[in-house]
C-alpha cells in the first residue's frame, strides 16, 4: 500500500517523540517534514523555550527535514498567517495530512481540525486518548530520554525543571499532575530514543523564571484556575 505523504507538527518533547515513533513503526504515513514554530526574536521553540539549534539537531538525527515557522509578535493572528502560508507550501508538494502528538485536550484538537479544514487538509492524532500513565511509562521503557524544559508553577515548583523523565520522576509526580503533563503542567525536550540515530549530548544550563503574561500560539491563556503565576525554564545546551 502506498504511504500517505504527511507533515508532523514537532514540539521536540516526549509526546511528539512517542507519537512519531508509533507512526514510523506503523508505516502508514510517509513523514516528509517535521514542522516547528519558533519565537523569531529569541530563536527558541514557542512555549517550550528550547533553542532552535537543538530542534534542528533532533531533525537531523531523526533524518527528516525540518520546516520552521517564525512568530515575532507571539500572537494567534501572526501564527495563523504564517501557518497558512506554510500549509500552502506543503500542499503544493502534494501533502494534505498533518500529524500531531496531542493526547487529551478536546479544545486543542477542535482548534487544529477547524484550521486544517479551512485549508482542505486532514489531521491525524496517533496517540489520541491513550492512557497517559501507561504512555509515559512505556516512553521510558522504550529507551527514550527527555528533560523537563518548562514547568507551570501552578502545578509544580522549580525543583521539577531540568529533571530527567524516569521512574523516579513519574513516581514522585503529585496526583494533581497528568503523567504526561497534558494540561500544560510541564514540557520536555527529548534527546535519545529509538527514533534517533544517536543520543544528542546535552546538559541542563541556567534555570529562569518568567511570570505571566506569556502569549502562546496554541493555548492563548495559561491555566489560571491552577493558580499559575508563571513558568520555570531550563536552558538546554549542547554538551
Amino acid at each position: 500500500m502506498k504511504k500517505i505523504p504527511s507533515i508532523f507538527c514537532w514540539s521536540g518533547g516526549k509526546d511528539s517523540s512517542y507519537a512519531l515513533n508509533k507512526v514510523l513503526k506503523e508505516d502508514v504515513y510517509e513523514i516528509k517534514y517535521l514542522l516547528s514554530t519558533f519565537n523569531g526574536t529569541y530563536n527558541r521553540l514557542s512555549m517550550h523555550g528550547v533553542r532552535e539549534e537543538l530542534i534542528q539537531a533532533q531533525a537531523d538525527n531523526i533524518g527528516i527535514p525540518l520546516l520552521k515557522i517564525y512568530v515575532h509578535e507571539a500572537s494567534n493572528t501572526e501564527y495563523e498567517k504564517q501557518m497558512n502560508e506554510m500549509l500552502l507550501y506543503v500542499k503544493a508538494k502534494g501533502i494534505d495530512t498533518v500529524l500531531y502528538g496531542d493526547i487529551l485536550l478536546e479544545d486543542l484538537r477542535f482548534y487544529r481540525e477547524e484550521k486544517m479544514k479551512q485549508q482542505g487538509m486532514k489531521c491525524v492524532f496517533p496517540i489520541w486518548k491513550m492512557n497517559t500513565a501507561w504512555l509515559v511509562n512505556d516512553f521510558v521503557a522504550k529507551g527514550f530520554k527527555s528533560y523537563t524544559c518548562c514547568i507551570n508553577d501552578g502545578y509544580l515548583d522549580q525543583t521539577w525543571v531540568g529533571r530527567l523523565i524516569d521512574e523516579n520522576f513519574i513516581g514522585e509526580l503529585p496526583s494533581t499532575v497528568d503523567p504526561c503533563g497534558e494540561h500544560g503542567e510541564f514540557h520536555t525536550f527529548c534527546f535519545a530514543g529509538p527514533i534517533f540515530k544517536k543520543e544528542i549530548k546535552i546538559v541542563v544550563g541556567e534555570k529562569t523564571y518568567k511570570p505571566i503574561p506569556i502569549k502562546t500560539v496554541d493555548r492563548p491563556t495559561p491555566n489560571k484556575d491552577a493558580g499559575t503565576e508563571g513558568f520555570w525554564f531550563a536552558d538546554i545546551l549542547f554538551q
